[in-house]
């Protein structure tokens, strides 16, 4: 159980997250709410990429993984050498390294250079990436929003297979509703900043109409 108690965040004059008190259990979670509100400041300072300026936050599990927008291969490395990389910092990667490769139909592709790659190859290369560090919890900020929609579905599919087989709590942000009622167990409807809870419902409860209704009523 991840809870954060009174946690305070600012840029400069600005509160970006202030007083947020907030429980997340196990599944996924989706953030959703529009751009500017303090979504993935909110992910950063739960993953602790950030470091919250008043509050706190606990129970987060130690094992971490993070996926961001950009892929963040690095260009000058291989595909298998980029998903190796969490063996620098935990023992026993190397060997995992192609057939994780090959859970998400990458294997062919492992000696290759990230600009040699399509889109969608470079964001399963970033999940299988994560799946070399062995989280037990795993962020996702706006993962797929630069993909095609054929190529997003598939990815999409790909990551929630892996999820569920590896047992994954995951916390993700994204603008796509219909994307947070495919993944997610849980929906937070966010609005800010400061970022405040607006809706918190199951992705079943979804309704895209009552939410816009929601975000357009003043705070």
């Amino acid at each position: 159980m991840i809870s954060l108690a009174g946690v305070g965040y600012s840029a400069g004059p600005t509160p970006i997250v202030e007083g947020l008190d907030l429980t997340l259990g196990g599944g996924v979670t989706a953030m959703v709410g529009p751009s500017g509100c303090g979504k993935s400041t909110l992910l950063r300072l739960i993953a602790g990429l950030l470091t919250p300026d008043a509050g706190g936050i606990t129970g987060v599990p130690e094992r971490r993984a993070f996926v961001f927008q950009d892929h963040a291969l690095l260009p000058w490395l291989t595909l298998a050498q980029n998903v190796a990389l969490p063996a620098r910092y935990r023992s026993g990667c190397e060997e995992q390294v192609l057939p994780i490769l090959a859970r998400l139909g990458l294997a062919e592709h492992a000696h290759k250079l990230p600009n040699a790659l399509s889109g969608g190859q470079r964001m399963r290369g970033s999940i299988a990436r994560a799946l070399a560090a062995r989280p037990q919890i795993v962020f996702l900020d706006e993962a797929f929003s630069s993909l095609d929609g054929i190529t997003r579905a598939a990815v999409q599919a790909d990551f929630q297979r892996v999820a569920r087989a590896e047992g994954w709590v995951v916390v993700m942000v994204t603008h796509d509703l219909q994307e947070a009622r495919l993944l997610a167990d849980r929906v937070l409807v966010l609005n800010g900043p400061p970022v405040r809870v607006r809706m918190d419902l199951a992705a079943s409860e979804l309704v895209e109409a009552t939410v816009l209704a929601a975000l357009s009523e003043p705070t």
